[in-house]
């Protein structure tokens, strides 16, 4: 004979939806104004930013204290995160394995576009693919995992130079021409490459590494100064609109932005 958890649907009826408990739910709102506030925050500010009166924000705040996940200071009086909570984040950041977490969203991605998804990370020579999903559509080729790809013709090498600094992507450039020192007219590229990705979010090629390819490509920021991971969809060129480039554009930038979020990156701040 079987037995019925209260909490259990009867045969034939939907499960409810999971419930939790509310105060949870609120004392995490607290810590979400103390993260957005971005600095030690007053009672006044904290009810405010998290929409509770301050004696109902004070009650939470004294029990967060309690615990190590909130700090008062004894001089200004004000709040911030407490020791327990830097534990927290340390021990979040050892656990993470940015290349894992992204590549779990690669097959939405994927499917959602029905074109092929790649991964690349920043090597000692440039970016490196690490992560391949192919999609429905044929390519005339496909690139190797662990291959590294020039900077400044492939589309993951475009988000890359928008958003690594000068001082790291230069002598790798450098490296791939066979150059002691870029030109005016590559300076000049890569200047124009650059003001392009951060005006769009994305770098797009045709054709640039392989002929009869559109590559899409954007960056995956991180919560801690950890270099961005890109993602680029690549497509067969013929057949493809500008308006198909667009909206495959508009579809990667959700999904990398959703990717920052899931590395920690707080919503709504998608850029170094």
């Amino acid at each position: 004979m079987t037995t019925q958890h209260r909490s259990d649907p009867a045969p034939g009826e939907v499960s409810p939806a999971r419930q939790g408990i509310q105060s949870v739910e609120l004392a995490m709102t607290v810590l979400q104004a103390l993260e957005e506030g971005r600095g030690p925050m007053s009672l006044t500010q904290i009810a405010a930013a998290s929409g509770m009166q301050p004696s109902k924000a004070h009650r939470y705040l004294v029990s967060l204290a309690r615990v190590g996940l909130v700090a008062q200071s004894p001089s200004s009086g004000r709040y911030d995160m407490g020791p327990a909570m830097r534990r927290l984040g340390v021990e979040s950041l050892r656990r993470m394995d940015e290349v894992a977490l992204v590549s779990e969203h690669l097959p939405g991605l994927r499917d959602s576009t029905s074109h092929a998804v790649n991964l690349a990370v920043w090597g000692d020579h440039g970016p490196v693919v690490v992560r391949w999903e192919y999609g429905a559509h044929a390519l005339p080729i496909t690139v190797r995992v662990g291959a590294t790809m020039p900077l400044l013709t492939s589309a993951m090498g475009g988000a890359f130079l928008a958003y690594l600094p000068e001082q790291l992507t230069e002598p790798v450039l450098c490296g791939q021409l066979e150059a002691e020192r870029l030109d005016a007219a590559t300076r000049g590229r890569v200047d124009r490459i650059k003001a392009e990705v951060l005006r769009s979010g994305v770098a797009t090629t045709v054709g640039g590494v392989i002929p009869g390819i559109t590559s899409v490509a954007a960056p995956v920021f991180t919560a801690g100064e950890s270099f961005p991971l890109v993602v680029t969809l690549v497509m067969p060129a013929r057949g493809v609109t500008e308006q198909d480039v667009a909206r495959m554009s508009d579809e990667l930038l959700r999904s990398t932005r959703a990717m920052s979020e899931v590395l920690g990156r707080p919503a709504g701040r998608h850029e170094p």
